[in-house]
């Protein structure tokens, strides 16, 4: 059976079907609830049920006491609806309204993506999650107090872990010790979720994905979260990188345009290698977008890569119509602390 579940304030109403918990029929809709760790004991997603009943299959949550509940008062991540609802809860509108945390990871999973690019599944935990956007980054802390910034790669519904695409810049402090010395169930901490980079859901509009490198990892986040929710709009991505064997996740690329028609992907090499055999398009990678629009009025842009390519796309895209505006962008700069730094 299905219950209905409105929100006062703002009026945004969703279905509760199959005894899943408020929170997570919300998100798999596209509303964005608060919550920390999923499971009943940090409150973050604590709201107030107006109208209506709902039950929690492991009894109530101990971090509700007893003046909560006799207010209202409920543990979205484990209340399952009896009824229809209206339920009084703040919205996540923004990267403003997430909490940043600072938390301990321990590496799940270690996978060399390429020569150059490694895979990290990072688990928190048990009692954690990191609530996030697509298209967030985090800071990883080192040990002597300095910090690298990495992409989410994941997409926020797939929360029970965090991937990072990592970069081997020779010589780099962090990104030596992953690919030398860095075992899988090692602990690490992190600061997050940050960043003003991420999807823009209610834009809805035709949309342009330009990746550089690994500029592909929140770009990776924000089609998986789009594709997820149903994004309305086509999407077009672009990744840009020098030779063949740098497309690192191209079979993935490849299936989400199978699979999406509203979904387009061009791969673009600069420098491709004689063993490539590359037959497909060349150059740089925000020509190849300039060559396939003409015009860019009423589109919005997500450039992600070395600043290089950002400010590229910044330039020609708003000769081109596109509202400066409606671009967002996020630039890996691998030498200095600030921005995106996997040395």
């Amino acid at each position: 059976m299905a219950f209905k579940v409105e929100i006062t304030s703002s009026g945004h109403a969703f279905q509760v079907e199959n005894g899943d918990s408020v929170l997570d029929a919300a998100l798999r809709q596209g509303i964005a609830l608060p919550y920390g760790c999923r499971n009943g004991a940090c409150r973050s997603c604590k709201g107030k049920i107006i109208e209506g009943e709902a039950r929690y299959p492991e009894g109530t949550p101990k971090a509700l006491t007893p003046m909560d509940i006799a207010q209202g008062f409920a543990l979205f991540c484990q209340a399952r609806p009896q009824s229809d609802l209206r339920i009084d809860v703040e919205e996540i509108s923004g990267a403003g309204d997430i909490i940043v945390r600072m938390l301990p990871c321990r590496v799940a999973a270690k996978h060399q993506l390429a020569h150059d690019v490694m895979q990290l599944n990072l688990k928190l935990p048990q009692s954690e999650r990191l609530q996030f956007l697509a298209g967030q980054y985090v800071d990883i802390i080192m040990r002597d107090g300095r910090r690298r910034a990495f992409s989410l790669a994941n997409a926020p519904q797939d929360d029970d872990h965090l991937e990072l695409q990592i970069r081997h810049v020779p010589g780099g402090t962090f990104s030596d010790y992953v690919f030398q010395s860095l075992r899988e169930k090692s602990l690490l901490r992190l600061r997050g979720p940050l960043g003003s980079f991420y999807l823009r859901k209610k834009d809805q509009m035709p949309v342009i994905l330009m990746a550089g490198g690994t500029g592909f990892a929140p770009i990776k986040s924000i089609i998986e979260d789009a594709l997820h929710e149903g994004y309305p709009a086509p999407m077009h991505l672009y990744w840009g990188v020098r030779s063949r064997r740098d497309l690192y996740l191209q079979e993935a690329a490849c299936r989400w345009a199978e699979q999406h028609e509203r979904f387009h992907y061009v791969p673009v090499l600069s420098d491709p290698l004689p063993e490539d055999r590359w037959d497909g398009r060349t150059g740089f990678v925000h020509q190849a977008v300039l060559d396939d629009f003409p015009g860019l009025s009423g589109f919005v842009a997500y450039m992600s890569g070395p600043p290089v390519m950002v400010n590229a796309g910044r330039e020609t895209f708003s000769a081109r119509g596109l509202d400066p505006i409606h671009m967002h962008s996020d630039s890996f700069n691998y030498a200095y602390e600030t921005g995106h730094d996997d040395a």
